[in-house]
């Protein structure tokens, strides 16, 4: 994600978590637009090649959505895209960042010399109020596995309350991709849970021998919070596209113009996963996300452009993608199908954060169907 712009409904009072909780507006701060506030965050993301060759080409390569218009860039963090967007011609861009990044964007637009099209305010996306509508929206909203970090909820709010009836977003549309994997990371999570498990055990032993003091009814929760991290948690990975091991699915659309809050909310999908290697063992499910450049119906793109988080050699990106492991993994065979239950929605503690709960069943290509396998994981 670019920058940051303070999240929820267009409701300027509060801001909405996952059922409708309302979340303090400082405490939100506190634990989320902090990190954006820092040069150090905004230079891991300025950094990612694929993420900036995308939104460069999406802006100069589709100079006509841009020459004398009005933009408005939610989240502009450093101020990069509005830069951008003041060079492709735009006449005015309205560039709103939340954190103290804003006095940064500000010497930047400077140093550029494009102070007189560009204006950087600071406030949430929910408060600002702009002095006219704008054609174009622009934002790097996208968290880990796209929705993690709820900003496209932002990103709504600016485009309901200020986008014109014929006006564009960029990016236009995003996905949210699954597949198989083969990973030896389950294997290395286990024996660290393990590792964790014997440290307790002599800990809890030696607490007894020394101190007089029985710390065994800790065991249980020890091992909960431990299996939470070690196993439950899902992983950031670069992974090789060798690791995939059947067709990849996707598992959501979003049209960015139209999609509301309650439908991201949520994510709820069922799906078949086809395995496509031979006698190899199914340790995980990735999930990784992409987003496009199109335009609209009634003013698209002329030259389309694709920015993906997928497996690769070359081009990986800051995102990578998202491991959640299988445990125990699967015996699979070419022609065998998991059939995956997704359901992803916020957490009630942290609306940022994500819970899922994920059921998979084996068909095998014998025709024989394994039992299913109910699991919960957390996307932090």
């Amino acid at each position: 994600m670019m920058g940051s712009s303070a999240n929820g409904s267009c409701d300027p009072s509060a801001s909405r978590a996952g059922a409708g909780a309302v979340v303090d507006k400082d405490v939100d701060f506190a634990n989320y637009f902090c990190t954006y506030a820092y040069l150090y965050h905004q230079k891991e993301m300025l950094a990612d090649r694929v993420r900036m060759d995308a939104y460069f080409n999406a802006v100069f390569q589709n100079k006509h959505h841009f020459q004398g218009k009005v933009v408005l860039d939610v989240g502009t963090g450093s101020g990069i895209l509005a830069i951008w967007c003041a060079q492709a011609g735009a006449r005015k861009v309205y560039a709103v960042e939340a954190t103290k990044m804003a006095d940064h964007a500000r010497q930047l637009v400077k140093g550029n010399n494009v102070e007189d099209i560009v204006e950087v305010i600071e406030g949430s996306m929910e408060e600002v109020t702009l002095p006219e509508k704008v054609d174009v929206i622009i934002s790097e909203w996208m968290g880990y596995f796209l929705l993690r970090e709820s900003m496209f909820d932002s990103v709504i709010c600016g485009r309901d309350r200020w986008l014109k009836p014929d006006g564009v977003m960029y990016p236009s549309h995003a996905r949210m991709w699954m597949a198989p994997i083969r990973s030896g990371l389950g294997d290395q999570k286990m024996n660290d849970l393990e590792s964790a498990m014997s440290d307790w055990y002599g800990f809890v032993e030696e607490t007894e021998n020394y101190y007089g003091v029985n710390m065994n009814i800790l065991t249980k929760p020890f091992r909960e919070e431990h299996e939470k991290y070690y196993l439950k948690t899902s992983l950031w990975s670069n992974l090789h596209p060798d690791q995939v091991m059947g067709a990849s699915v996707v598992m959501k659309e979003i049209d960015c113009l139209t999609a509301t809050v309650d439908e991201i909310r949520i994510v709820n999908s069922t799906f078949t996963l086809p395995i496509s290697i031979d006698r190899t063992r199914l340790s995980a499910l990735a999930g990784w996300f992409d987003v496009h450049f199109r335009g609209s119906k009634q003013n698209p793109a002329t030259c389309e452009i694709e920015l993906t988080t997928a497996p690769s050699v070359e081009n990986s990106t800051h995102w990578g993608q998202q491991l959640f492991l299988l445990h125990p993994s699967l015996r699979v065979n070419e022609g065998d199908e998991l059939v995956i239950s997704f359901l992803m929605r916020r957490s009630k503690e942290n609306h940022r954060l994500m819970n899922v709960d994920l059921t998979y069943e084996l068909q095998q290509s014998s025709g024989k169907r394994l039992p299913a396998v109910n699991s919960k994981f957390y996307i932090e």
